[in-house]
């Protein structure tokens, strides 16, 4: 059981991330895990996987709202790769479980590198906006569904940033539209690892509700900063991926002196 300061550390930790992914967007949540384990001192890094999930799966349905007001949402793409990615995310979390705490941070701390990378990378082409799942690419919609969620559900993260690309890949839609169906299948990957994970007590549901309503606050702030510097967002996304590239080099040094 997490003490009072923990638990407010953890809301402030909600708030930070929530900020971050307000004002650059995707990737964010990638701090969830190492902020419990290290900032809020969670001693169980399952449980800290497991509670992020929820929080992320949280977040991500906030964000998904707002874009499916703004007609960003690609409905039946989003609920075919969502659907596929279920099956996979479950998977996924089970044998998370059952892998050793220390390790799993290790390859986490891995998987922060290439998030970090991946975010320096340019957007692309712009894509077919009239794109649409239909039945000749639906086995490969399908097939990028079920691969990300089993990698979200592993690492009890959203997997944002494999799951727009995997969508743009798979259906040509553009980045907007894949941002915005990603939304579908983060929440559906976050609520069936915090699900599976519930199932063996490994969710502290305190510290959840606290970190999910620091993000919603953070997320708020976050977002309306990022209107007044729109014109310095990719200035700050290379500055957020240099704070990924630093906590991962931390987590994989603690891991690693755990572990080996």
């Amino acid at each position: 059981m997490l003490d009072t300061i923990q638990y407010l550390l953890g809301a402030g930790s909600g708030v930070l991330v929530g900020f971050v992914l307000g004002l650059v967007g995707g990737g964010g949540s990638i701090l969830a895990v190492p902020l419990m384990v290290y900032l809020v001192g969670v001693p169980n890094p399952h449980v800290a996987i497991g509670t992020s999930a929820l929080a992320v799966a949280v977040n991500a349905a906030t964000g998904l709202a707002n874009h499916a007001r703004g007609g960003t949402v690609k409905w039946r793409c989003a609920l075919m790769f969502a659907g596929a990615g279920v099956g996979g995310a479950f998977a996924g979390s089970t044998a998370g479980k059952s892998f050793d705490g220390q390790r799993l941070l290790f390859l986490f701390a891995i998987v922060m590198v290439v998030v970090g990378i991946m975010m320096l990378r340019g957007r692309g082409k712009a894509g077919n906006p009239d794109a649409a799942c239909h039945r000749e690419n639906a086995p490969k919609v399908l097939g990028y569904g079920i691969g990300t969620g089993a990698f979200s559900g592993f690492f009890g993260i959203g997997g944002g940033f494999l799951i727009v690309p995997g969508l743009v890949a798979s259906t040509g839609m553009p980045m907007i539209n894949a941002i915005g169906s990603s939304l579908v299948a983060v929440t559906a990957f976050g609520l069936t690892t915090a699900a599976n994970y519930a199932l063996d007590g490994l969710v502290d549901w305190p510290l959840a509700f606290v970190f999910i309503g620091g993000g919603v606050a953070g997320g708020f702030l976050g977002a309306r900063l990022a209107a007044r510097l729109s014109e310095t967002r990719g200035r700050l996304t290379i500055i957020f991926a240099g704070l990924i590239f630093v906590v991962a080099a931390y987590m994989l040094w603690k891991s690693y002196a755990a572990t080996f």
